[in-house]
């Protein structure tokens, strides 16, 4: 289930949101509140809100940027020009009053599929441990200390910052980049995969890694990697 809290000073749309909300199996109404004062309270218990931007007292936005650890939001509201800062405080979505019933439940499986991904993600950087299946035995590895892996037929060799022999295991480079959080680690070629954090100069064509490893760029993965050392 999918904790919500619904804001709006209008009743007629506090109303209109509470009745949509229980029509949606996977969502769970914590507290319907007129204004952001009375829902901060709550805030806590929500896993996201459908807040409506243009209240008195306190606006939906100025109340989200004021929150340390805001939960997901959809706002809601009659303004369109809003949209922009909408998007720019990271709201999952933004309906424009007034919207039908099968407007605001796009908005929710859009809602479920960002709060999904999201969970998938801590989950994958809560245990930064992999296991590997080898001769009997398993090999545990943090992803913390690679600093790149190299493809050998149907085994990878897997470089860590605290040994110096590679580990050796029958495993894909396509099945490990899937393992890996996307955020730090990338296939930069048919061969290899680095860890970002790891790198010491690049360019679209080759990266130096901070042990002085120097690795091609393939020519498939530059317009990726390229667009990462942009964004940098």
């Amino acid at each position: 289930m999918i904790r919500i809290i619904a804001i709006d000073d209008e009743p007629l749309a506090l109303r209109q949101l509470e009745m949509y909300i229980a029509k949606v199996p996977y969502l769970e109404l914590v507290a319907a509140c007129s204004s952001a004062a009375q829902a901060e309270p709550y805030v806590a218990k929500a896993d996201a809100l459908f807040l409506d931007i243009n209240m008195p007292d306190l606006s939906g936005m100025d109340f989200i940027k004021s929150l340390p650890h805001p939960p997901a939001v959809v706002f809601t509201t009659a303004y369109s020009e809003y949209a922009v800062e909408g998007f720019r405080v990271n709201a999952v979505d933004y309906l424009l009053k007034p919207f039908s019933f099968k407007e605001f439940e796009a908005s929710c499986e859009k809602l479920r599929r960002h709060l999904e991904m999201q969970a998938a993600l801590e989950a994958r950087q809560a245990d930064p441990i992999l296991h590997f299946k080898a001769d009997y035995r398993t090999i545990s590895i943090d992803v913390r200390k690679i600093l790149y892996v190299e493809s050998m037929s149907e085994y990878v060799k897997i470089f860590l910052v605290d040994a110096e022999a590679p580990v050796v295991v029958l495993y894909s480079l396509k099945n490990l980049i899937e393992q890996l959080p996307a955020d730090r680690f990338m296939r930069i070629h048919r061969s290899y995969i680095i860890a970002l954090g790891h790198i010491a100069e690049a360019s679209r064509t080759s990266v130096r890694l901070d042990n002085g490893k120097t690795l091609p760029v393939g020519e498939l993965y530059r317009p990726a990697f390229g667009a990462y050392l942009a964004s940098c």
